[in-house]
């Protein structure tokens, strides 16, 4: 079973200095692909010159994580696609562990255990050990809620999840596309979480392998700031839109918005006031778009057994729970 590895990539040179030979030496005999969004660093140059097996897809512009994943994964040859970061470190065999999911279960998306690069006993904030959501679309992880990260004492199995990171994420190839690729809209954050919702709506499942291990440097490209802050806030009330059932929409939004603003005011009290300005403008952003969202949604049925628990919200910050176990 041949697993296509697509890398995207953009100024990551450094992150590729640091963490391509290890992809190349213990990836078998999947082939590796550079999906490069218009670089301007000498990556391709330093691929090139270094990895002459690795093949190169060179895209006209920055597309973004989720239209340069939609343009590059066409030109993958493989069945099974591998979606990783350019910063993210494998280990021995990793792959082994999913291919014999894929057996089990051919048309699914798996995700490995995701732990964190600069303290490795932890899971890392992108996926830990899978992910699931609450119902008002507040995304976290088995080994992560929130900034709260538990030490990885093998407390979880495999298990059915709700959504895989796209820090790293594995699905046939067709799967991705029958599902319409990740929203380009979204340009990056949160498009795997939509993708794998559209996904759970269709009758398709997403595994954790904990066999599976991968370590990841996490917000390398992109920093913990007030862009960023932004596309999360934007494309999850673009995500809820979308993917609800309609009954439940109106109410959820409702919520979802009086639970930001709330935000906004923590943010002000611990003189965040750019992160308290992206909230602001993320929730402008998609009131301007909603409209076209709505008429654009897709017409198939929207499950409602989507969510985990309620509100991580109140779980967390209010029920003090900050362990999955415990929820």
């Amino acid at each position: 079973m041949r697993i296509g590895i697509a890398i995207l990539n953009w100024n990551g040179i450094n992150l590729l200095k640091s963490h391509l030979k290890g992809v190349v030496d213990k990836s078998g005999d999947s082939t590796i692909y550079i999906i490069d969004n218009n670089s301007d660093d000498n990556s391709l140059e330093f691929v090139k010159q270094n990895f002459p097996q690795v093949k190169l897809i060179s895209l006209n512009k920055n597309y973004g994580f989720a239209e340069g994943y939609n343009i590059g994964l066409k030109h993958l040859n493989e069945d099974i696609v591998c979606i990783l970061n350019n910063d993210v470190e494998v280990t021995e065999k990793w792959l082994d562990p999913i291919r014999r999911k894929f057996k089990e279960k051919k048309n699914c998306i798996i995700q490995p255990t995701i732990m964190d690069f600069n303290n490795r006993e932890y899971y890392e904030y992108a996926g830990g050990s899978g992910g699931f959501i609450d119902k008002f679309g507040y995304p976290f992880c088995r080994g992560r809620i929130f900034y709260t990260l538990e030490k990885n004492i093998n407390q979880y199995s495999d298990a059915k999840i709700f959504w895989a990171s796209g820090a790293c994420m594995i699905i046939q190839k067709k799967t991705f596309y029958e599902l319409g690729g990740f929203d380009k809209s979204f340009f990056a954050h949160m498009e795997e979480i939509d993708l794998c919702w559209r996904g759970f709506n269709k009758g398709i499942e997403c595994f954790s392998s904990t066999d599976s291990i991968v370590y990841h440097v996490g917000a390398a490209t992109l920093k913990e700031n007030a862009n960023k802050n932004y596309l999360n806030y934007r494309n999850s009330l673009i995500m809820l839109t979308k993917n609800l059932p309609l009954n439940s929409l109106l109410y959820v939004l409702f919520v979802r918005i009086i639970l930001d603003m709330i935000s906004v005011f923590r943010y002000l009290i611990i003189a965040r006031i750019d992160l308290s300005l992206s909230i602001i403008k993320a929730h402008i952003s998609y009131f301007m778009q909603a409209n076209k969202i709505l008429k654009n949604r897709d017409k198939s049925l929207k499950k409602q057994n989507y969510y985990k628990v309620r509100s991580i919200v109140y779980n967390y910050f209010l029920l003090g729970k900050k362990k999955f176990f415990s929820l």
